[in-house]
This record gives C-alpha cells, sequence and structure tokens, in this order.
C-alpha cells in the first residue's frame, strides 16, 4: 500500500542517517520518528477521505412528510417547502478519519408532473451511488400498498430511461442480492462483524421464492412516516392489532420483492430517526452499523434488508382471529368516508326597527282587499278561512265565512246576498209564485227540502233587529237592487 511503502522509505532513510552520523543525539533520532509518524498519518488520511456525491432520492404522496423527515436528519428546525425537486443535505462525519462530507438529498414533489426532474437528482453517471427513499402516511394507511406500487414504477421507469449499460446494471443488481444474502444480524454470534468480509469464502444461501423480483439495482428503504398516528386509528377508526398487523405484513411483502429496507418513524416523537440516519450512511458509506431489527414496538418497527423472509412474515398471521393472510388489503383497510362539510353563507339578520319599516312599506304597497270586485256577483266570491264542520244553518255559514272588508260588514253582505235571491227572475210563473209578482228561487236545502221564504225574511228580520239594538250597519246594496 503507499502508505506503508511511504514509511519503508522514511525508515530506510533514517537508518542511513543515523549510520553515518552514528554520534547523532537521541533526541534527533525522536525528531525523525515523529516526522515519520505525522507523514504517514496525513497520508492515511488523504487516501480515506469520504466520497462525495451519494444521492438518497425522496419519494412519496403530498403530505407524507416527505420534506420535513429529510429536515430533522440535517438538523433544521425551520425550512421552506417547495415545488417540483427539493434540495437539501444531511452531514456525514467519520470520527475515525476525522473527515466529514454532505450526502445529497432530493425530495420530488408528489405531483406525478414532476416525475421528469429524477433526471436532475439521479443522472446515469450517480445510479450507483444512490438511494431510493419512499414515504408512506401512516395517518393514512388504506392508500399504502397503492402509493408503494405507483413510486416504485416511477422509479424504474427513470431507470430504464436513462439506459444504463447492461453490464452496469448486472453489477448493480448483483451487488444488491449479494447485500441481501451475506446479512447477519448484530450479536447474533460473540464478537462477529455485521457484514462478512469480502475475503472469507462463505457459502451464500440462496434468495426466497418473492425475495428481490423486482431487483432496481438501487437500494431502496421504505419509511412509515405519522407513526404516532396509530393510536388515532384504533380510537376513531376502530383499528385492531390484527388490522396493524395485516397492513405491516402487506408492506413487508412489497419491501422483500424489492429487496429494501422498512422503518416505522414519528417526527412528532422523535421515533426511530437515528437509526434511520445511522442505516442510510451505512447503506451509502460502508459505516458499521450495529442496531438489530425491531419487529415488537409496533409504532417503532425497523426491518433491514436481507433480516426479512417469508417464515418471519407469517408470524403476523398466527394472530388473526377475524382476517386472512390473503385477504385483499382494500377489502379490509377501506378508505373511511369523506365527511362533507357545507359551509353555508352567512346572513346577518337586520335590525328589528328596520324589518318593520320594510314589512310597513310592502304592506301599504298592496291594494286593499274588498268583498267583491266591480262587475262581479259577490256570491262567486270563495270565502275564506279554514274549513270548519259545524252544524249550524248555511246562511250562518256563509256569513262566519265573509271576511271584514272595508266600509262594508258581514251582515251588510249578508243581506245583499239574499235581496238579490229574492229579487232575481227564475222565469214565467211556477208553483210557489207569491202574489207581489217574484218568483221564489228553487234553492235546495241539503236534506233536499227547498229553501222557504219564511226561512229568508226570518234572517232578514234578525239583522234588523241588530242594527235597531244600536249596532252600526254600513250595508249597502247591491248594484242595481232595492232593499
Amino acid at each position: 500500500m503507499a502508505t506503508s511503502g511511504r514509511s519503508t522509505l522514511l525508515s530506510s532513510n533514517s537508518t542511513g542517517h543515523n549510520s553515518t552520523l552514528e554520534n547523532q543525539n537521541p533526541e534527533d533520532e525522536d525528531g525523525q520518528n515523529l516526522w515519520s509518524s505525522i507523514l504517514s498519518e496525513v497520508s492515511t488520511h488523504s487516501r480515506s477521505k469520504l466520497p462525495s456525491g451519494k444521492n438518497v432520492l425522496v419519494m412519496g404522496e403530498v403530505g407524507s412528510g416527505k420534506t420535513t423527515l429529510v429536515a430533522k436528519l440535517q438538523g433544521v428546525e425551520e425550512y421552506m417547502k417547495g415545488r417540483g425537486l427539493e434540495y437539501l443535505y444531511f452531514s456525514v462525519h467519520d470520527d475515525d478519519i476525522d473527515d466529514q462530507t454532505r450526502c445529497n438529498a432530493w425530495v420530488l414533489d408528489g405531483d406525478l408532473y414532476h416525475k421528469g426532474l429524477q433526471g436532475v437528482a439521479v443522472p446515469v453517471e450517480a445510479v450507483g451511488d444512490s438511494l431510493l427513499l419512499i414515504t408512506l402516511d401512516m395517518s393514512r394507511p388504506w392508500n399504502a400498498l397503492d402509493s408503494l406500487q405507483k413510486w416504485a414504477a416511477v422509479a424504474r421507469e427513470h431507470i430504464d430511461k436513462l439506459r444504463v449499460t447492461p453490464e452496469t446494471l448486472r453489477e448493480l443488481e448483483h451487488r444488491l442480492v449479494k447485500q441481501f444474502q451475506e446479512y447477519v444480524e448484530p450479536g447474533s454470534e460473540e464478537g462477529a462483524p455485521q457484514r462478512r468480509s469480502e475475503e472469507e469464502e462463505s457459502v451464500l444461501l440462496p434468495l426466497g421464492e418473492n425475495t428481490l423480483t423486482h431487483n432496481l439495482g438501487i437500494p431502496m428503504v421504505v419509511v412509515c412516516t405519522k407513526c404516532d398516528a396509530i393510536s388515532t386509528l384504533e380510537k376513531e377508526h376502530d383499528y385492531r392489532d390484527e388490522h396493524l398487523d395485516f397492513i405491516q405484513s402487506h408492506i413487508r411483502r412489497f419491501c422483500l420483492q424489492y429487496g429494501a429496507s422498512l422503518l416505522y418513524t414519528s417526527v412528532k416523537e422523535m421515533k426511530n430517526l437515528d437509526v434511520l440516519y445511522k442505516y442510510l450512511v451505512h447503506r451509502l458509506y460502508s459505516f458499521p452499523f450495529h442496531c438489530p431489527a425491531q419487529v415488537v414496538e409496533r409504532d417503532a418497527v425497523f426491518i433491514p434488508s436481507g433480516w426479512d423472509n417469508e417464515k418471519k412474515i407469517a408470524i403476523l398471521h398466527e394472530n388473526f382471529q377475524t382476517l386472512k393472510a390473503d385477504d385483499n388489503f382494500e377489502e379490509v383497510i377501506v378508505k373511511p368516508p369523506v365527511r362533507k362539510f357545507v359551509h353555508e353563507k352567512e346572513i346577518q339578520a337586520e335590525d328589528d326597527q328596520v324589518f318593520l319599516v320594510k314589512l310597513q312599506s310592502l304592506l301599504a304597497k298592496q291594494p286593499p282587499v274588498t268583498a267583491g270586485r266591480p262587475g262581479q256577483d259577490p256570491t262567486s266570491r270563495a270565502p275564506s278561512g279554514s274549513p270548519r264542520t259545524s252544524n249550524r244553518s248555511a246562511a250562518a255559514n256563509v256569513a262566519n265565512a265573509m271576511p271584514q272588508a272595508a266600509g262594508q260588514t258581514s251582515e251588510g253582505v249578508l243581506a245583499n246576498f239574499f235581496n238579490s235571491l229574492l229579487t232575481k227572475k227564475a222565469g214565467a210563473g211556477g208553483p210557489g209564485t207569491p202574489a207581489g209578482g217574484n218568483n221564489t228561487p228553487g234553492t235546495v236545502r241539503k236534506s233536499g227540502s227547498k229553501l222557504g221564504l219564511s226561512d229568508v225574511q226570518a234572517e232578514l228580520d234578525r239583522i234588523s233587529s241588530r242594527e235597531t239594538d244600536g249596532e252600526p250597519s254600513n250595508d249597502t246594496p247591491a248594484d242595481g237592487q232595492d232593499t
């Protein structure tokens, strides 16, 4: 290696110098060794600098918390959300070599209209240095599978358009398969490293039937955001443990097909954010990683790539009571009905006095109500009022039904009505014709008997007696008729 060669050269020069100057002071020899160690350290640092140009492409639905998540990784509290393609970054520091760099974080808009901007974040020459991160909003789990499939298809379409050479693509795919097969869980063996060394010859187990069947060639991490909303799902939507296990099993099946990792996070409660940061720099910069898988806490799940398999997913199915593992996801995790809020226009009530003034002006504009129109027989006007059942005579009903008109009482109207009946011609003489020459109208009672003249005269006498007692009467004769 270059470092050891530099150290050897310095040692030989130092030895030759010491042989020539046999009587050199021991302090000078210590100084030479100090310079040798400094030069060796500088040479090592210059060779082991952290690589630059690593990219994390973040995808997800609108409002799934993409920008907020990356801002937390960056350590920024106040930030501005953009449109199209946002650029952020988070710092990476290596304590061993005392070096740091920036990891680029590109946040793609949730609107598919902007999907063409992926070429800016992941050009063809940066495919091997990129990682895909898909966010899922756990406050809306009914969109989980559709969202995963949609954004995975968007990433596949972009990689196909880049026209990566077949040799490069096969190398990237093989690297993912090897990483998946070589995974060793931390703490599984005493003092064993998390990854097997490249020089170690080991037998790699074949992949499962549904494992890495959709190999994109770049690492994928699925991050379920807003996991603090799980308690809300239980309270408001009656979610039970089997529903949460059902959702997790379907997401893990998807991750198994793409060789993806899975994390449940909560920015509000700061859950698993440190694990996410450590895992990202582990996958991009090969930093050591010692966090084991976590499947006990339902809101802090962590499943690294290479740990999961079909048998481990089947453990979730053992707790199912009303559900089955092969049930359709959309039929079990149903989107709740949308509550429509009707925004009615607010009407300001008028002041009472203003309302009464307007009402008075409207009443003044209406024509006065009269008993009859000019040229119209008063008897043709329909009586007003609510229908009532009564045993009184027909004449009394007519009197009660007629309204009080301006300048005319109900008695006057009734008198005019009976006078018109008495003076009306019924034709040439006939049975029952009085001596005065006026014909008695052939009015028929409901009982079938004719209305006699004595009944009419008795009603007129009753009206006259009321007027004589002092009640005012404004009765006027009908047009062209005598009282």
